[in-house]
């Protein structure tokens, strides 16, 4: 499935698309250069789920956790600055991963060893007319 972003005012409605179309997965790897738009897509998702907590990326923590209105937690996780596995595995991932709860992942590639087997591949890039594709 593909879903365009002309230009960020649409990009609540791209976020709706997307949770509709989540199913039943809960893990989302999502892929992209630096500056494609995987945070500001991410936030926009959360949001549609009711987060009302700011939405940052979790560059230094690694994860953030959100709450959607329901009160069911929402993690966030930024795994840019992960150097060994051993720190992914020193935070306890899979308590993370396997809870059920929606996990929304930047930099994947860092870790893709660990990631559940029905993990979500998204692609978000930018296109030539600086919109967005968000691809799964």
């Amino acid at each position: 499935m593909e879903i365009k972003i002309d230009n960020l005012e649409n990009i609540h409605l791209a976020a709706k698309e997307f949770v509709a179309n989540m199913g039943t997965s809960k893990v989302f790897a999502f892929y992209g250069k630096m500056g494609a738009g995987k945070t500001t897509f991410i936030k926009a998702v959360c949001e549609y789920l009711g987060v009302e907590d700011v939405i940052t990326s979790p560059t230094f923590a690694i994860v953030n956790e959100y709450r959607a209105n329901n009160g069911e937690p929402i993690y966030h996780f930024d795994f840019y600055r992960i150097k060994k596995l051993e720190e992914v595995y020193d935070m306890g991932y899979e308590d993370y991963f396997y809870s059920g709860a929606p996990c929304f992942i930047e930099w994947p590639e860092l870790i893709e060893e660990l990631l559940p087997e029905d993990a979500v591949k998204v692609t978000i890039a930018e296109q030539e007319d600086g919109s967005r594709s968000v691809s799964f």
